[in-house]
């Protein structure tokens, strides 16, 4: 199963890019916080960014590191909009950035267009929750063993 833009088709894929502005970041810029307004979402072009939780009593874990082609937030799809993690570019990166108001309002008049992001989205966020289970009983274990 593919989390990228290629598990939509051309006519989709196409339609959400032409949503989208062409972006740069450094390395080490944070795009967004735990529970700050998921406002927009990016799709890596180049470069690397890691997504990270707060953890109690320790520096933030990094959760999961995306690569060119994957998706870069989740939360813009899903009320009340808000970040579920955080994201920090591992280096520079170049990306489409979408606002994520404008995408949920022409999935709202297109319901054919909704249907194939919210399925694409989901399909996503199933896939980033497994890893992410994972990596926090990996982190649950050498907690554990330390």
């Amino acid at each position: 199963m593919t989390t990228t833009l290629s598990a939509l088709t051309s006519a989709h894929r196409d339609h959400l890019l032409s949503l989208s502005e062409h972006v740069q970041f450094p390395a080490a810029q944070r795009l967004f916080e735990e529970h700050a307004v998921a406002d927009r979402f990016w799709i890596l072009k180049t470069g690397a960014v890691t997504l990270d939780a707060r953890l109690p009593h320790r520096r933030r874990a990094e959760i999961a590191m995306l690569e060119p082609g994957d998706l870069v937030g989740l939360s813009w799809l899903f009320p009340p909009y808000e970040w579920e993690l955080g994201a920090e570019t591992l280096s520079p990166v170049r990306a489409h950035e979408f606002d994520a108001p404008r995408v949920r309002a022409e999935c709202r008049s297109d319901p054919v267009f909704g249907f194939a992001i919210s399925q694409w989205v989901g399909m996503v966020l199933a896939q980033r929750l497994q890893a992410t289970r994972s990596r926090m009983l990996d982190l649950y274990e050498s907690a554990t063993h330390a």
